[in-house]
């Protein structure tokens, strides 16, 4: 009974602090501007089931894909025995369902140990990889102390979790043995029996004790987890289900205009109906700060993993340039936060005097931008940093007359001549009177 009332009060703490963080997120989100959902809901479905669940584009680099499916396999599957963790720790019961599953219970718990031990191999091997093999893309500037602290201590929590499991496990199959009372007879499991010469020469008391400290060890591991991961990256593990629903279905060179632009473009070459009503005229255009951009923007800010694919494709950045995909979208995530908590507690939130443009993210880092896609091709769970690269660029040249010279000699061959050439339209096909000549 004390340890059904223990549990119910752990759990009851973290449901709390699960909730108000995700209240919170949910604040932030809505931070950003209202948008149409367009497209067919079909395959919006279909990419989330592919990309989100099925993980497919994960597996455009193989080798960090099957350990990455270990993992997410692991995820899934495992904490399907947390629901028998928490029914025991309600009702003070002991593998609840070993009775009613019978010979199957066996099966499904051996499932679950190799699982185990495949999500503790593949965080190893990930741990490797980040701290041993310094892979490039997680060498980034962006990827400060934080960022880097955050991905090995999810590893790290998640190999402990792991073991805890195969102690607890193989206690239970000596306590199993010794005829100890309240330990259902599940027979061998094959991983955590190798543990088992380790902890036979201990008194059932002792053995008493190990189980169930990793009993509630793992149970409240995996509850800190859960409100860990709410402040973490790894926030992508739940988000990115919602994200790939939402994300554009348009081709990927698709640039949504501003309606207001458009209709004007359209009257002055003529191309606009005349019983159509005019836009909207919109108080600003582009993007200055994250209220600016779209809830979509700002999900998409939290639904990123940091793996890096996106500033690794990045042909600017491949050249030296200062942009990187991934830090638009954590620079976003982070001017989230700051207003978010400001506003949290009776701050000035978006009127503190900051901005996204300018102290997140520079003009230099927007410029260099060539709009090819390959950020948004290269994510594996559908982010889009050029629609926020695109608005700050926005803003820059049509609210601060700030583009490059350049570029604006280029606006304005477009505004006078309909091209970027300078020369006049009536001089177009010049060239071809030459080559008929």
């Amino acid at each position: 009974m004390i340890q059904s009332i223990a549990f119910v009060i752990t759990l009851a703490i973290a449901v709390y602090f699960i909730r108000k963080r995700v209240l919170r997120l949910r604040d932030n989100i809505r931070l950003g501007k209202e948008t149409t959902i367009t497209g067919d809901k079909g395959q919006r479905l279909k990419n989330m089931i592919l990309v989100a669940f099925g993980q497919q584009k994960m597996f455009k680099k193989i080798t960090p894909a099957i350990f990455h499916f270990f993992i997410y396999a692991g995820f899934l599957i495992i904490n399907l025995e947390v629901l028998e963790f928490i029914i025991d720790g309600i009702l003070g019961t002991h593998r609840v369902f070993a009775p009613f599953l019978g010979g199957l219970y066996p099966v499904l718990m051996n499932m679950f140990e190799t699982l185990a031990v495949l999500v503790l191999f593949a965080c190893v091997v990930f741990l490797v990889r980040r701290n041993v093999l310094n892979i490039a893309r997680f060498q980034s500037a962006e990827m400060t102390k934080w960022p880097r602290l955050d991905a090995n201590l999810i590893l790290v929590i998640e190999v402990i979790l792991m073991s805890a499991i195969l102690c607890m496990n193989a206690a239970d199959q000596l306590l199993q043995v010794r005829g100890e009372a309240h330990y259902t007879a599940t027979g061998k499991l094959f991983f955590s029996s190798f543990l088992i010469p380790a902890f036979e020469n201990f008194s059932n008391g002792t053995l008493i004790f190990i189980e169930r400290f990793a009993w509630w060890f793992h149970i409240i591991g995996i509850l800190a987890f859960a409100v860990y991961v709410t402040y973490s990256k790894h926030l992508h593990i739940f988000l990115a289900f919602p994200n790939t629903y939402f994300a554009k279905v348009e081709a990927k060179g698709h640039i949504n205009n501003m309606p207001v632009v458009t209709h004007e473009v359209k009257s002055m070459l003529g191309l606009a109906d005349a019983n159509a009503t005019p836009p909207a005229t919109s108080g600003k255009f582009g993007a200055k700060d994250i209220n600016d951009l779209s809830w979509q923007n700002l999900l998409a800010a939290y639904s990123c993993t940091e793996c890096g694919r996106c500033t690794a494709e990045c042909p600017a950045n491949q050249t030296g340039k200062k942009l990187s995909p991934r830090k638009i979208m954590m620079d976003t995530r982070d001017r989230m936060e700051e207003v978010g908590n400001s506003i949290a507690k009776g701050g000035p939130g978006l009127a503190d005097g900051k901005s996204l443009l300018g102290d997140y993210i520079t003009k230099e880092e927007i410029n260099a931008c060539t709009s090819c896609n390959a950020c948004v091709e290269a994510c594996p769970v559908m982010i889009n940093p050029l629609e926020i690269i695109v608005e700050l660029r926005r803003y820059v040249s049509m609210e601060e007359s700030g583009a490059p010279a350049s570029w604006n000699s280029m606006y304005q061959n477009i505004e006078t001549n309909f091209a970027p050439w300078k020369f006049s339209p009536s001089d177009r096909f010049n060239w071809a009177k030459e080559e008929t000549k």
